[in-house]
């Protein structure tokens, strides 16, 4: 009678557990709607019957990058009602998502105003468990012009070297060489343009100071702060350090500043389903041999280590050294030497087996010969996959037998995407776990590593900006979706009992940069 009672007392728990998000609405606001940020979020929590209740994409930043604040606060206050817990961009209810804060010309009062909502969105209802999400404005180091005021393209890198050497001076680590740097460069950049620079950076650090002070104040349970691309030296850093101080008061389960931005709508909302089911994953970290967890990333301001740490408090999670305990062991690629390079370079990222990839086969090997929960972090290359882990991968039939992966851009967004969804996957069946994996593997393999290099070298030979694809979008959707095709026929080993049916890939912001695959796995789990 006992062992009865006991058996019905574990199914009840078993089912309590599983059957605890019928019904329960997350209302989301993502910084903008490229795939990452939405559908591939969306795609996550879909696995365990959430319902992500998102804003009309017309509102949100596009490719015209341009979002609408005032109809997002609109769209958010009609449909909170229906919500038990609500993700929200600070970028996006601001500015209007993640590239419009790099741009806008909003006054900032009008800023102020907007952030000030935050509060009146708090006093309505009080219920509602918010967790938010915002970045500090990156500092890239290329003289980049598609997403930055115009400017930046002939300005850029004397921009970038000027708040890196501020940044090294108001931490007494400036040579007397560099301060001589620092004078010349002041002149070299024209006085309008740095004006511009720092006014808008200005009003976005007030206004992130504002908001780690509304959750100081209650209205926010937890506060995300991510550097977008940055460096160790950099204006990036610079704001995050005093951003970091002035959050020191309340610890890291309430507020971060830490590396990264587009991987961090996946984290909040993993966040928030994890605090809904009342689970506190454990995650365990194995980094490669060589510099490992003191990597310090391209387009990162801190050691990886450091990232994947405040990715995992993050995700609601908590970092455990026994793997045998963990709910999700967490393997990380880094190089031996502490380098990253571009994927699309094919003369470093090559389909050989390196030296220092040799270890970190036999670290996953190990751990999925133990029925360990893996996922891959694929760290060693930014912007697409390691191809010689990935043939490996292949080679030696482990495509589907870790639970999840991650390699598509920055370090940051690859290890935080990847933990996010990850933890998650500890309650899903292993068909929702492939098709997360497939998605995974069509985006940062496939299309980042291999065929963005071919349809942009295509655009090139007919005359086409790979970065104005307006008038050949179909074209070139077509392109992409016949090349990814073939690439997932030639490399992706799909169990038996499934079929990978009805590929299409399309270029969601008219540009090359990313990609949106969608497909139907077909057959049962």
């Amino acid at each position: 009678m006992v062992r009865q009672i006991f058996f019905i007392l574990l199914a009840l728990i078993i089912f309590t557990s599983t059957a605890s998000a019928q019904g329960k609405k997350i209302i989301y606001v993502p910084i903008d709607n490229r795939p990452v940020n939405l559908y591939q979020v969306l795609q996550v929590a879909d696995k365990l019957d959430y319902e992500i209740l998102t804003p009309p994409e017309e509102i949100l930043g596009s490719k015209n990058f341009n979002g609408d604040p005032d109809k997002l606060w609109t769209w958010l206050n009609e449909n909170a009602p229906a919500a038990d817990y609500a993700v929200l961009s600070t970028d996006s209810l601001i500015y209007g998502g993640l590239v419009a804060s790099r741009m806008h010309n909003f006054t900032a009062e009008k800023i102020l105003e907007r952030a000030q909502h935050f509060k009146t969105f708090h006093e309505k209802f009080p219920y509602l468990t918010i967790h938010a999400f915002g970045t500090i404005m990156r500092t890239p180091r290329t003289t980049t012009y598609h997403t930055e005021p115009t400017y930046y393209a002939t300005h850029g890198a004397k921009i970038f070297q000027y708040t890196a050497l501020l940044d090294k001076q108001e931490m007494n680590k400036i040579s007397r060489k560099e301060l001589r740097q620092l004078k010349e460069l002041e002149t070299q950049i024209p006085k309008e343009y740095l004006d511009d620079w720092f006014d808008r950076r200005n009003e976005n650090f007030d206004a992130n100071k504002y908001l780690i002070d509304l959750t100081r104040q209650g209205v926010f349970e937890y506060f995300l702060i991510g550097c977008d691309d940055s460096a160790i030296y950099s204006q990036t850093h610079r704001e995050s350090r005093k951003l970091t101080e002035l959050a020191s008061d309340m610890g890291k389960t309430v507020v971060q500043v830490t590396s990264g931005a587009d991987e961090l709508g996946m984290l909040m909302i993993a966040r928030a389903i994890n605090k809904d089911m009342d689970y506190r994953p454990f995650v365990s970290v194995e980094y490669n041999i060589g510099k490992g967890a003191e990597t310090f990333p391209t387009y990162c301001n801190e050691p990886i280590g450091i990232s994947i740490d405040a990715a995992i408090i993050a995700a609601g999670g908590l970092r455990i050294p026994a793997h045998e305990r963990a709910n999700l062991v967490l393997a990380v690629n880094t190089r031996e030497n502490g380098k990253t390079f571009d994927a699309s370079d094919h003369k470093k990222n090559k389909l050989r087996l390196r030296g220092d990839l040799k270890p970190f086969m036999a670290i996953v090997k190990d751990f999925i010969n133990k029925d360990y929960p893996v996922a891959i972090a694929d760290i060693s290359f930014a912007n697409g996959a390691d191809r010689a882990l990935m043939n490996q991968l292949k080679e030696n039939d482990l495509q589907f037998k870790i639970r999840a992966y991650g390699g598509w851009n920055t370090a940051t967004n690859s290890s935080g995407f990847v933990i996010g969804a990850g933890v998650l996957t500890k309650f899903m069946n292993d068909k929702d776990v492939a098709e997360l994996l497939i998605t995974r593997y069509l985006d940062d393999w496939a299309y980042q590593t291999s065929v963005r290099t071919e349809v942009t070298n295509e655009c090139y030979r007919l005359g086409i900006n790979p970065y104005k694809l307006d008038d050949v979008i179909a074209q070139m959707n077509a392109l992409t979706t016949e090349k990814i095709t073939s690439f997932a026929a030639e490399n992706l080993i799909v169990p038996r009992k499934w079929s990978l049916e009805n590929l299409e890939v399309n270029l969601p912001w008219f540009r090359v940069f990313e990609c949106d695959p969608r497909f139907n796995l077909v057959g049962s789990d």
